[in-house]
């Protein structure tokens, strides 16, 4: 079987498209840490949409949608990118044997579920985590999961299918790369860009669901769910924010710690103006 391999340093995230973004961007030369990479990203959040549902559950999420970090930070920094999403399994997998046979390691979505590598308490139904593959030994694809401790290895039809779940939001074999890397990229000014559109975004969004106004909204509503849901429901709603809140790779507090990591690095910094 054919072996190619990409020399590919894999390194633990708290969060996975943090994770991916940062990997991906110190093989092509830009040491960013995961929370320079989420600031610089805007990617702290908060919104309460109760007309969608995951698991029949209304979705909470403090962080924006899914491929946004990493399309602002190599927006921010210069950096072009490569995005693809496919009709068919087959097509998918054979576009990412041939990014690997000319040294591209490929950023992807999948759904968790069926990752066999992920221990059972933690698969369940969510169809944007983040991944690498860079490479390919003994028939296997080599994965780089930014919240697993090592390099991941998984067979040809296992990653057709995570990246082919079925579900909310199903990843359609999506993957992105980068293209082509300006190293002399501006960091203060991503790092000022980043901070303004986090400001923005989380205090004056006019629609109470989102930012500042839509923890409120979702206090106010959370108070009446034992009432109007009953207590069963009540509890698994309840369990659903606290899962989003400190489980579902955000390092914790809904993003917090990861974000004033960030700040605290970018203090360090020469004075920004």
């Amino acid at each position: 079987m054919k072996t190619m391999k990409i020399d590919f340093r894999h390194s633990q995230a708290a969060h996975c498209e943090n994770g991916a973004t940062s990997n991906l961007l110190r093989y092509h030369g830009i040491e960013l840490s995961e929370p320079m990479v989420f600031g610089i990203g805007s990617g702290i959040f908060f919104s309460h949409m109760p007309f969608i549902k995951m698991n029949k559950i209304p979705v909470t999420s403090f962080r924006p949608y899914p491929g946004m970090i990493f399309n602002r930070v190599t927006k921010r920094l210069g950096v072009k990118i490569v995005r693809k999403k496919f009709s068919d399994p087959d097509m998918a997998m054979t576009e990412l044997d041939n990014l690997l046979e000319k040294g591209s390691p490929v950023g992807m979505l999948v759904g968790v579920y069926n990752l066999s590598y992920f221990p059972p308490e933690y698969r369940f139904h969510f169809n944007a985590h983040n991944l690498v593959v860079f490479g390919k030994e003994e028939g296997k694809y080599l994965v780089s999961d930014p919240v697993m401790e090592r390099v991941e290895k998984i067979d040809y039809e296992e990653l057709k299918k995570v990246r082919f779940a079925k579900g909310t939001y199903p990843p359609k074999g999506r993957m992105y790369y980068i293209d082509d890397v300006d190293t002399n990229y501006d960091l203060k000014n991503a790092i000022l860009v980043g901070i303004k559109m986090t400001c923005k975004h989380m205090l004056h969004i006019p629609i109470p669901m989102f930012g500042v106004k839509g923890i409120r909204f979702l206090a106010k509503k959370m108070n009446k769910w034992p009432e109007k849901k009953g207590p069963k429901i009540a509890r698994l709603y309840l369990g659903q924010v606290i899962r989003m809140l400190e489980e579902i790779g955000t390092g914790g507090a809904g993003f917090r710690f990861i974000y004033a990591a960030f700040l605290q690095e970018a203090s360090k910094l020469e004075r920004l103006e």
